[in-house]
């Protein structure tokens, strides 16, 4: 495309020619109307994909194999101090801290381990507090997804330690910062750009969820729902491949049965249950509430607290030592417990405890900093509340009320209905339970996004100062073509005229307050001998220029900044952005040169103002038994404005 280097040198303008060289309207076109829709566009694509995309996602295969292996570490981790703090006994073999002997070990492990904790985090590295999630979200959105190596090993470290010595959380938080430790790092050594980075970040992290949790599916929509902040090939694909490769070295060490027995759910459902699964959401979705006012309730009790906040998890031990005395087997991460639940064996005490007892010192412990993540606490608590609904609920199956509620819990406190209700089938691989599940996680889903602007996820990266939006959508820039919006460029200048004699012509005009002339454009097309684009001058570059300065203008223009009709708004936003401009001449690909019109940013807001029509604006289209007049069509076209320009900005 041409530029001002291109161009010819013009000749040295004659002194007596008159400063009134603009051509108005002679050397460009109308722009197509806005309904007009041309044939293929064959540059565009449903996706914009990059063959690089593979060599990422051959990366994202190591990144999950690693994060397997560091989720079944963990988990043998967790094990191996469990028996040491409630058994005396150096072994890996699954256990919990309710069955101890020693009741006063239920009272002290956990205030030993949240003082460790504390000492891990004010000498190691203090983002090791909390459940993970919002510390890979923040640095994902603030830190370039970089993150310490160190972390990669005192965070496992410390949850192990947590969970433990009776903490009542689960292992996904920590892996999940864990594994998105491991592709962080790796992704540090190679020449990546920070969208890879983040890319191999978040596969790992989905690794390390799919191998704690044999879920290769919740996982990828974990990291779409909550960690991306995209839904794009060059995203999902290097995560799906993490996720996978995760779940299949998992399988020869852990297994690949389902985490949990199903409820036998049978195929068959009076409609009379799927009314009450909206109620069981409605109660899912204010425990949600519940549980997460309780844990930043704890936060900001804390935070009142006249200690150094390293102590704080040592406090936060205390109660959880407290509620272990009343319910023990609300300590540890309860997968045993979950069993119970989920298969109806689960007695009153037990529901009535773990729905209380472990709802209480999960939330009041965690605001302490410790940590621990929220996904099994989750799982235990959902399927209390659902064990006990189905004291009262018509009989569907064992554990089926508990089963449903717990993905009820998830949408409501993730905010993440999807994975919540995919979660529960990969646990248990009920898929008869998958319309009650979807109706409860939904109705959830609704009581939480309605009351609460954000989830126990997200809330800690707000009071950071920072904002999360986690609503993914199509930006309207990408669905409409420069063709629809651009304006004629009226008014163009040779190569050769003089710079003094434009700028005379411009005040002129300026001072006559000649709106619809030159004055209703800011940018300038600059055209050489033969009618091509040779640069561009701004409004503002004319104006603070000399009425006597010699020099011809092809001196003055800049490099023109193109697009092409066919191109989508959103590639021109970028382009502006890459260059720093707020207008750019609009020239045919098979007239490179050829000046067709002027788009500026007042264009781009445009059709943003078309979105927000078709999104704000409410209408009754068909009335029976009445004629409706037609409505004018509210077209993108910028009609009604003057000239290329009006946003007030000249470049």
């Amino acid at each position: 495309m041409p530029t001002a280097d291109t161009a010819r040198k013009p000749k040295k303008p004659k002194k007596s020619k008159k400063p009134t060289e603009a051509t108005t309207a002679t050397n460009a076109e109308p722009s197509p109307s806005g309904s007009h829709t041309g044939g293929k566009i064959a540059h565009l694509g449903d996706f914009h994909v990059l063959p690089r995309v593979a060599v990422i996602a051959a990366l994202a295969a190591p990144v999950g194999a690693v994060a397997a292996l560091v989720a079944v570490g963990l988990l043998k981790l967790i094990a191996l101090f469990t028996n040491l703090c409630f058994h005396g006994r150096l072994a890996f073999g699954q256990t919990t801290p309710g069955s101890t002997t020693h009741w006063w070990l239920i009272l002290l492990m956990p205030v030993l381990g949240g003082l460790v904790i504390g000492l891990m985090a004010r000498f190691g590295s203090e983002k090791i507090r909390g459940h993970g999630m919002p510390e890979a979200i923040e640095s994902i959105l603030v830190g370039g997804s970089k993150v310490q190596p160190r972390l990669a090993v005192l965070k496992p470290v410390s949850s192990a330690i947590s969970i433990g010595t009776g903490g009542p959380f689960g292992a996904e938080g920590p892996i999940i910062m864990t594994g998105g430790a491991v592709g962080s790092i790796l992704a540090q050594f190679l020449r990546v750009t920070t969208d890879e980075r983040k890319t191999l970040l978040v596969a790992g992290s989905a690794a390390g969820m799919a191998a704690t949790f044999n879920a290769p599916l919740a996982a990828i929509l974990l990291a779409v729902e909550l960690l991306l902040f995209e839904w794009r090939p060059r995203s999902y694909l290097p995560v799906a491949v993490g996720a996978v490769t995760a779940t299949i070295v998992r399988g020869p060490i852990l297994g690949t049965a389902p985490l949990f027995g199903g409820a036998h759910v049978p195929a068959q459902l009076p409609s009379s249950t799927y009314a009450l699964c909206i109620v069981a959401g409605i109660g899912a979705g204010l425990l949600a509430l519940l549980a997460t006012w309780l844990v930043y309730f704890s936060e900001d009790l804390f935070a009142r607290v006249p200690l150094h906040w390293m102590w704080w998890p040592a406090l936060g031990g205390a109660v959880i030592g407290i509620g272990g005395l009343v319910e023990p087997r609300a300590l540890g991460v309860g997968y045993d417990v979950i069993d119970q639940l989920l298969t109806g064996r689960a007695t009153i005490g037990l529901i009535l405890g773990i729905l209380v007892v472990k709802t209480l010192i999960w939330g009041l412990s965690l605001g302490s900093g410790t940590s621990g993540g929220v996904l099994a606490p989750m799982f235990m608590i959902g399927g209390a509340l659902g064990a006990a609904e189905g004291l009262v609920f018509p009989s569907v199956s064992p554990g089926f009320w508990a089963l449903v509620s717990l993905a009820g819990v998830l949408g409501g406190v993730m905010r993440s209905p999807l994975t919540g209700i995919v979660f529960c089938l990969e646990l248990t691989h009920e898929m008869n339970a998958l319309i009650p599940m979807v109706i409860t996680a939904s109705s959830a889903y609704l009581l939480s996004v309605i009351i609460l602007k954000r989830s126990v996820l997200t809330e800690k990266i707000a009071r950071r100062g920072l904002h999360l939006t986690r609503e993914y959508s199509v930006d309207p820039l990408e669905v409409h073509l420069v063709r629809q919006l651009e304006t004629p460029a009226t008014t163009t200048f040779r190569t050769e005229h003089s710079a003094g004699g434009a700028t005379a012509l411009l005040r002129e005009a300026l001072h006559s307050g000649d709106a619809d002339g030159l004055l209703a454009q800011r940018l300038y097309p600059v055209l050489d001998d033969s009618g091509h684009l040779a640069g561009v001058v701004t409004r503002t570059d004319l104006l603070h220029g000399a009425p006597d300065d010699p020099r011809p203008l092809s001196d003055l223009a800049r490099p023109a900044i193109t697009a092409h009709p066919d191109e989508t708004l959103r590639t021109i936003a970028n382009r502006m952005a890459g260059h720093h401009v707020t207008r750019v001449v609009v020239v045919p690909r098979d007239r490179p040169g050829h000046v067709e019109g002027i788009l500026s940013l007042r264009h781009l807001l445009e059709a943003r103002r078309v979105d927000l029509h078709e999104e704000q604006h409410a209408e009754r289209v068909l009335i029976p038994f009445r004629r409706v007049p037609r409505q004018p069509e509210l077209a993108l076209s910028a009609a009604g404005t003057t000239g290329a320009g009006g946003d007030g900005s000249d470049r």
